[in-house]
């Protein structure tokens, strides 16, 4: 197992367990302990992964450069169903911000602008699209289908999770 993935699955049980260290002065202890990543996925809302994401996923705290590759290998990772509900979860953000999905298939080079019929790839141009451009509907889509957040490896983001994680979970110890 490499050193990442030690990493990453370190910050994950130690989020699970409750272990985090509080970096700021409110005392937010929600007394909640989840067993695993998915547990957390299923127990919180949107708007508390919304919380949680909200400043920690941006191009300023993690280079695009760093976050192409994790994208690209944590999408290749979900359900083909989770995949789906991501490209439409993108689709549907973009579009409201007048970008159609005829368009970006052609822009980005994709196979189809069909979510069912996209291929990893496909949803990986479209996440990595939107995380350069449009990091505010990258941490949307990722409120609301966090499946992605377990396969992401990368120390640099398991790093800025683990602040933010601690900062919304609280000084539980």
């Amino acid at each position: 197992m490499s050193s990442s993935e030690q990493y990453r699955r370190q910050i994950m049980k130690d989020l699970a367990q409750g272990d985090v260290e509080s970096l700021d002065d409110t005392s937010t202890s929600s007394g909640i302990e989840y067993e695993n990543f998915d547990d957390f996925a299923q127990r919180t809302t949107a708007d508390e992964r919304r919380q949680l994401f909200g400043r920690s996923l941006h191009p300023d705290r993690i280079p695009t450069n760093q976050m192409e590759p994790e994208l690209q290998k944590a999408i290749s990772q979900i359900k083909p169903n989770e995949r789906d509900d991501v490209a439409r979860a993108f689709f549907k953000h973009l579009k409201q911000r007048g970008l159609d999905e005829k368009h970006l298939e052609q822009q980005l080079g994709l196979s189809t602008h069909h979510p069912g019929r996209m291929s990893a790839d496909d949803v990986s141009k479209l996440a990595s699209f939107a995380y350069h451009n449009h990091p505010d509907i990258f941490r949307e889509v990722l409120a609301e289908q966090p499946g992605i957040m377990r396969f992401l490896s990368n120390p640099v983001v398991g790093a800025i999770l683990g602040l933010a994680a601690a900062k919304w979970l609280g000084g539980r110890h």
